[in-house]
C-alpha cells in the first residue's frame, strides 16, 4: 500500500526519475510554459512554485539552493560570436529565475503557474497538458476600450449575450 507516499514513480529508477523533474523544471524555467503529461505537470508544478519562493529572496543561499537543483551542464558565461567578449549566457537558467522570473513575482504570495488540459495525446491517449508561469506585474493590461466587443448567439434557442 502507498499510504502517505508522496509523488509518482513513472515507471523510472530514481536517478532518471529526478532527472525527468529537473529537466521539465528548467524547460518551464527557459520557455516558461512547456506541454506534458498530466502526471508530470502535477508532480513538476510543487518543485517549480517552491523554486520560484526560494528565489524571490535572492540572498546567496537561495542562489545556491536554486542552483544544485536547476543547474545544468550550461556555463553562466558565454563568448560573444559578434565581439568575442565574454558575456553573459542568455540560455542560463537560474540566472533567469533570478533576473526575470523571481521579481515577476514578488507581490505574489503563491500560485505561479497554471495547468491547462489541452486532450488527449494522438498515439497512447494520454493526458496531455500546459503548464506555464502565470502573468506576473510586468505584463501590462489589455484596456477594454480597445477590445471589439462581439455579439454572439448561443445555446438551443439562440440566446443573445
Amino acid at each position: 500500500m502507498r499510504h502517505r507516499v508522496a509523488g509518482r514513480k513513472f515507471g523510472l529508477p530514481s536517478d532518471q526519475r529526478r532527472a525527468l523533474l529537473k529537466g521539465l523544471v528548467r524547460s518551464l524555467f527557459a520557455y516558461d510554459k512547456i506541454i506534458t503529461t498530466e502526471t508530470r505537470a502535477k508532480d513538476v508544478k510543487p518543485i517549480a512554485e517552491k523554486l520560484i519562493t526560494t528565489a524571490k529572496k535572492n540572498d546567496i543561499n537561495a542562489r545556491r539552493q536554486v542552483r544544485r537543483y536547476v543547474d545544468a551542464n550550461v556555463s553562466a558565461f558565454a563568448i560573444n560570436s559578434e565581439n568575442g567578449k565574454l558575456t553573459a549566457n542568455p540560455d542560463y537558467v537560474p540566472a533567469r529565475l533570478f533576473n526575470v522570473i523571481a521579481p515577476r513575482y514578488k507581490n505574489r504570495p503563491g500560485g505561479y503557474t497554471r495547468i491547462v488540459k489541452l486532450g488527449a495525446r494522438r498515439g497512447d491517449g494520454a493526458p496531455m497538458v500546459l503548464l506555464e508561469l502565470v502573468e506576473g506585474e510586468d505584463i501590462a493590461p489589455i484596456a477594454a476600450e480597445s477590445a471589439p466587443v462581439i455579439k454572439t448567439q448561443r445555446g438551443l434557442f439562440k440566446k443573445k449575450r
